[in-house]
């Protein structure tokens, strides 16, 4: 995915910005990059890959050539960036977050008769935040610019841009699939997807952008330049995974949420029939474990760890690109605690269930440990689809998916026209599908929470909330 942090002030903000992009570093792996504004030296800008070595490391060299009142910086999963742009709306730096599934076709429809040409990454592909400054440049204004780069591109856009005079503007994607924050100190003003990066930078909470909403920030204030919308869809997974604990969206804290959901999922599941006996509830690290503590709270068995995350050399969720290196580093990440898994009877809590691949591994070295009953829960239900709004998932083939997968197995593609019926494990091919997951994967019981039950964990109106990886509803 990915996620940006900018600030413009009265004071030069260089350490702000590094640090505030810094603590996006769970949102991406592969590129970052941070520009500034100096009022005499004017644009400085760095990108440097992060794949194998962390944003802060990687950056701590540049902090002296680097100057500004104003800057701009980006943790992405994707293309190089942000990119300084000339053009006749003037120079500006740009940074994007989210998805363009009709790329080729945009370049087609709007380039190709116009001699544009774009540098193209090492894969062939067009770079997406290139795409869309040439998008923008296609309007009188950046206003006009993004609004419109919004309308004809598929998937998302969630954007700041920083232009020669020092002024930020930030754009919200136009149904806010994700958020956007703005904070204030006594010397100016932040921008940020994550609300606890500028907390720890001093910045108080100012103001959350609506679905659609742009605005100007610059050291003395902001100023709303085209209104919200009405209509938001906001991403489910920032909740359940992808969001910081510390953070809020929408006024809704991250780590609150994740207890409370792991309590509904208990709370339901004993109505349904009873939770299993266990020695331990545990979370599968970092973020399953809030899950698993409202789980073990609400159905009053015992929290334990039977696993560590091994930080100080993983310290995150995403590494390298190759799913056998990733395999690797999900079990070389992990140290067990023997005696908390010999002859125990463990359940464990993960923020959901993918492909399966990693926690195939978990669970059968669980075994090798001499675990006697190993029991899975997601935090959220079934994953059907690929997003295409967000990239949360790297699936090619939504037959990546492991509910997916087994449901062809077992009905062919008949079974591809019932996913509500086999999203429900109260029904007759629900309670098929997590039989055959479990026998697949060497799991004692297998349990999804409820789509209902993680909309009522989130608290906010259901309307308002993307769902479509579960429902394939927009």
């Amino acid at each position: 995915m990915g996620g940006f942090f900018g600030a413009a002030s009265h004071h030069d903000v260089v350490l702000d910005v590094f640090f505030g992009v810094d603590y996006h570093s769970h949102l991406g792996t592969r590129r970052a990059g941070m520009i500034f504004h100096d009022s005499e030296v004017g644009f400085q800008r760095e990108i440097h890959s992060i794949e194998n070595t962390p944003f802060r490391t990687r950056f701590e060299d540049d902090l002296p050539g680097f100057h500004g009142c104003s800057g701009i910086g980006c943790i992405s999963d994707t293309d190089p960036q942000p990119l300084l742009v000339r053009s006749h709306l003037g120079t500006f730096g740009i940074t994007t977050v989210g998805a363009i599934n009709n790329a080729e076709q945009l370049v087609e429809d709007y380039f190709e008769s116009g001699g544009k040409q774009f540098m193209a990454m090492s894969s062939g592909a067009v770079n997406t935040t290139e795409l869309v400054a040439a998008l923008i440049n296609q309007k009188g204004s950046f206003v006009e610019g993004i609004k419109f780069a919004q309308d004809v591109i598929e998937g998302s856009l969630t954007l700041l841009i920083m232009t020669s005079d020092g002024t930020i503007i930030a754009a919200r994607d136009k149904v806010g699939r994700l958020p956007v924050l703005i904070g204030k100190n006594g010397e100016g003003f932040c921008i940020s997807f994550e609300s606890f990066a500028y907390h720890k930078l001093g910045y108080d909470d100012e103001y959350e952008l609506g679905p659609g909403e742009i605005v100007r920030v610059d050291a003395d204030g902001y100023e709303t330049i085209s209104p919200a919308g009405t209509q938001m869809k906001i991403c489910a997974f920032l909740w359940v995974y992808y969001g910081y604990p510390n953070s809020n969206y929408e006024g809704v804290n991250v780590e609150v949420m994740r207890y409370r959901n792991g309590a509904i999922m208990a709370r339901d599941e004993a109505a349904a029939g009873g939770v299993p006996d266990v020695d331990y509830v545990a979370g599968v690290p970092d973020s399953g474990v809030p899950h698993a503590i409202g789980y073990s709270t609400e159905s009053k068995a015992p929290f334990g760890r039977p696993f560590i995350k091994y930080t100080p050399t993983w310290p995150r969720s995403f590494m390298p690109t190759n799913q056998d290196v990733r395999d690797r580093v999900a079990k070389m990440k992990l140290i067990p605690v023997p005696e908390l898994i010999r002859d125990k009877r463990l359940m464990f809590v993960d923020d959901s269930i993918v492909r399966g691949t990693q926690l195939q591994g978990t669970v059968n070295y669980l075994h090798e440990c001499g675990a006697s009953e190993v029991h899975m829960r997601s935090a959220c239900p079934p994953i059907m689809f690929g997003c295409k709004y967000l990239s949360f998932s790297r699936s090619r083939s939504e037959m990546e998916l492991i509910a997916r997968r087994v449901i062809q197995e077992l009905e062919g593609d008949e079974g591809q026209q019932h996913l509500d019926e086999y999203a429900d494990s109260s029904t007759e091919r629900g309670a098929c599908m997590l039989k055959s997951i479990c026998e697949k994967m060497g799991f004692d019981s297998l349990g999804y929470q409820s789509l209902d039950g993680m909309l009522e964990a989130i608290g906010i109106d259901r309307e308002k909330i993307c769902t479509y990886c579960w429902s394939g509803k927009e």
